[in-house]
């Protein structure tokens, strides 16, 4: 009984230090700061026009003649950090992903990033202080007949970054 009486009470002194050692933790702090990127615009907020002009002959039409510079600008004002930046032309795609649909049948315009195919609604990485050149061609869809009319594409050019 002796026996049993000193383990209880061995075990009343120690159980208060196993607890606090179970129960011992330490404190986190998370800390941050928030920024947003500088707001940045494309070409003046203006519309971007590409006129091909109105004598584009229709046995022409080749993907190389015809092509044009796209005339565009980013300017962003100036951050803390550098951005890192994606330059994506939305837009309908025609008959191949780097031309963009017109409302003439089998009639597309390819585009060109420093003369690579540019692929239509997909997100190029670029660095904003030197831009990619972007170009336009017609081009036809192979082994079509293209028919005399009036032609035309519509398309967003959307910067992002992060």
């Amino acid at each position: 009984m002796n026996k049993n009486v000193t383990a209880v009470y061995l075990f009343l002194l120690v159980a208060p230090y196993v607890s606090l050692e179970a129960a011992e933790g330490v404190n986190m702090t998370f800390r941050g700061g928030l920024i947003a990127p500088p707001p940045c615009t494309i070409n003046g907020g203006k519309k971007i026009d590409v006129d091909f002009g109105d004598r584009v002959g229709v046995n022409k039409v080749d993907g190389k003649n015809y092509r044009q510079t796209i005339d565009y600008s980013i300017t962003c004002e100036r951050g803390a950090l550098p951005w890192q930046m994606t330059l994506t032309l939305k837009g309908g795609v025609s008959f191949e992903r780097a031309a963009l649909q017109t409302n003439k049948l089998d009639l597309g315009i390819r585009i060109y990033q420093n003369n690579t195919p540019f692929i239509i609604n997909t997100p190029l990485n670029i660095v904003p202080g030197d831009l990619p050149l972007l170009e336009a061609v017609p081009i036809a869809k192979p082994g079509s007949t293209l028919i005399e009319g009036a032609f035309s594409a519509t398309a967003t050019l959307q910067a992002d970054y992060q």
